[in-house]
């Protein structure tokens, strides 16, 4: 289990959120949402130690972030990435093997081949040798997947994987989730479209500047929390189309 206790994160003194307190079990996929501005890429850059935490403690069965590092795959949102960077499809996947080589070795035969087999996996083995900046969205995202899976890490956070992308990659990506949460990985989504919550995730957090709840996604996911994180209309207009009001 990951576990985040008593979290606070502040930019120039100004608190993102507070006294955070909020767990990730193993073999879950886990959603993230809140509205723009709620805190969702801090928390897990804060996990990922990618920014200074002005208090509290987060751990993975006890152990420290920073000492399971190597088995934490990051899947970032596609607006961070520089897709002018002269690099093929092939050795973004490859530098996945990078975290286990240790310093001073290369990847062998072995690497290539797992590299080869995981753009199998996302149906793009015939875009091997295309600049990074030449894919739609969705194919993008898909070899950010695929440089994850050989990784082989035990715990994979996406920030936003869906956005801009088509529903093959979609349904590609997700099937991907579900094969990591069967082998009891952590797998952790932040994610904006709420129809597709209850379709998508066994576990949920809601977040607006501080956990509003979580836990299993048909317990937190109600018009109640929603209203809370969101608003009243949001959260009127969801739940009547799921009870089928016009």
């Amino acid at each position: 289990m990951l576990t985040v206790k008593n979290l606070t994160v502040a930019y120039d003194d100004t608190p993102v959120f507070s006294d955070v307190a909020v767990n990730f079990n193993a073999g879950k996929i886990t959603g993230i949402i809140g509205p723009n501005g709620a805190g969702k890429s801090t928390l897990i850059k804060a996990i990922l130690n990618l920014i200074k935490i002005k208090d509290g403690h987060i751990d993975y069965d006890g152990q420290t972030m920073k000492s399971v590092q190597k088995q934490v795959a990051y899947v970032e949102q596609r607006k961070d990435l520089d897709l002018t960077f002269p690099i093929d499809v092939f050795d973004v996947v490859l530098t996945g093997t990078y975290g286990k080589l240790g310093l001073f070795k290369n990847p062998g035969k072995a690497e290539k081949k797992l590299s080869q087999d995981a753009l199998a996996q996302v149906s793009l083995t015939e875009f091997a040798k295309r600049q990074i900046g030449n894919l739609s969205g969705g194919q993008l995202q898909r070899v950010f997947v695929a440089r994850a899976i050989v990784q082989q890490a035990e715990i994979i956070i996406l920030d936003e994987p869906f956005v801009g992308i088509d529903l093959q990659s979609e349904t590609a990506i997700m099937r991907i989730l579900k094969q990591w949460r069967d082998a009891g990985k952590t797998i952790i989504v932040i994610h904006h479209d709420l129809n597709k919550v209850h379709a998508y995730f066994d576990d949920l957090v809601i977040l607006n500047h501080g956990i509003v709840d979580f836990g299993p996604t048909n317990e937190v996911y109600n018009p109640k929390n929603i209203e809370r994180a969101f608003s009243a209309d949001l959260s009127s207009v969801l739940f009547a189309e799921k009870e089928g009001v016009q």
